[in-house]
């Protein structure tokens, strides 16, 4: 099947194509709803008087189901459209969302908890990442960093920052299960409007019309026939280290005697790096419009992550509880993990062919961050401590550095 992509599709503003302008806005809508519960369902898990590890057990069984949802996104995308696989995610998180509530959350049935939540796992990957690969075939090759720049700046809006502060508003007021059943109303807005009002088709054109069965196995072959993709998924999984790690060592580490911040403090602290990450997700991927997208990673992504990371020991051991000094180094990491939103480019671009199938590496590289990074944490701390911990994962984004000089790639053509 050759479709052939509408020219209006390739006109942007300010690097957003702009026929997927709702598509921006639906993501952001949807990343809401489904980050909504993060502050607090383990907590509320916990109070029903369940243990730790089992609340831990569902969330584990959930990031399982989001690593293996995202790789097949793209995948689906390539092969139905992304506006389907959209629709099968909004449909999908809906049903098993609300089974979790009714039959998991308010009887305080722990084995529908845990059956309901890892299903409901498979639910956004398939809305935002068969998005992503909307955006690489709607997206003239040259523009396709700033795209990428606003499909994060979304993602971040939503999951990082409404959906890290609505709660503190609505918990007061609806309560933990009130917030729960409040998400499912953001999912079904932001799914609705992300399916029906992006306007535009997915054109794509294709040498050949290949079985899904063969579009498939490209998605695990491609690691493996081309060296570039295989290279440009470790960066990606180094990526999100510190995102997952901190999260697991930090309030440890920050909260503790040697330092003294509280955990009040330490949330607020933690909050800033979204606030200004998803600023700079625009700004970085509108330099690399500009300059090699491999350096951006390199110098922007690689190299500020490695600097911050150490700054996140060392500043508060030299300074002690100094609130806002941390909130800046805090907006400091956040400022480099937008250096890498040029790897959502590269990936497409290393293999313009593939592009589904090398989404889906990208996205898969995503998923696995999320489950490498607090074993790294737990692990790390354990045997070396949180200086052992904080010099290894300095030392990642260092080797990501290196590595990101073999991903230079041809910016200037159209993606085919």
């Amino acid at each position: 099947m050759t479709e052939v992509m509408s020219g209006s599709l390739k006109k942007s503003v300010f690097g957003m194509p702009s026929m997927l302008f709702w598509g921006f806005v639906a993501l952001a809508i949807f990343m809401t709803g489904d980050g909504i519960e993060q502050a607090f369902l383990s907590k509320q898990i916990v109070e029903m008087g369940f243990s730790t590890s089992q609340s831990a057990l569902i969330f584990t069984l959930y990031g399982v189901a989001v690593a293996a949802s995202s790789w097949l996104a793209a995948l689906f995308a390539e092969i139905w459209g992304p506006r389907i696989v959209m629709s099968a995610g909004v449909v999908i998180w809906v049903i098993f969302h609300i089974g979790f509530i009714t039959f998991g959350i308010i009887p305080e049935n722990y084995t529908m908890m845990l059956v309901m939540y890892g299903l409901r796992g498979f639910g956004y990957p398939l809305f935002a990442y068969a998005f992503v690969v909307w955006i690489a075939y709607a997206t003239p090759n040259k523009n396709l960093p700033g795209a990428m720049g606003w499909f994060w700046f979304a993602h971040s809006l939503g999951i990082g920052v409404i959906g890290s502060y609505l709660p503190s508003y609505t918990i007061p007021h609806i309560g933990f299960t009130g917030t729960l059943w409040l998400s499912t109303v953001l999912i079904i807005i932001g799914g609705a409007i992300g399916v029906f009002f992006t306007k535009g088709n997915f054109n794509r054109e294709k040498a050949d019309d290949k079985p899904a069965i063969e579009t498939m196995k490209k998605g695990i072959t491609i690691l493996f026939t081309n060296s570039k993709i295989a290279i440009a998924s470790v960066i990606r999984i180094i990526n999100q280290l510190a995102v997952y790690g901190f999260v697991v060592a930090m309030p440890i580490f920050l909260t503790s005697s040697e330092v003294g911040f509280t955990t009040s403090e330490w949330l607020k602290i933690w909050g800033a790096m979204y606030t200004v990450n998803i600023a700079w997700n625009l700004i970085w991927g509108l330099v690399a419009n500009k300059v090699a997208w491999n350096k951006v990673v390199m110098w922007c992504g690689c190299v500020w992550c490695a600097v911050a990371c150490l700054l996140f020991y060392y500043v508060p051991i030299w300074f002690g509880p100094n609130f806002w000094l941390m909130v800046c180094v805090s907006g400091f990491l956040g400022i480099g993990l937008a250096g890498f939103v040029p790897m959502s480019a590269i990936f497409p671009a290393l293999d313009p062919k593939n592009k589904g199938a090398a989404m889906s590496i990208h996205n898969l590289s995503a998923g696995l961050s999320q489950f490498i990074g607090p074993v790294l944490a737990g692990g790390l701390f354990a045997i070396f401590g949180i200086l052992g911990f904080i010099w290894c994962l300095a030392g990642l984004y260092v080797l990501g550095a290196v590595l990101a000089l073999f991903l230079k790639v041809e910016q200037k053509a159209e993606a085919s």
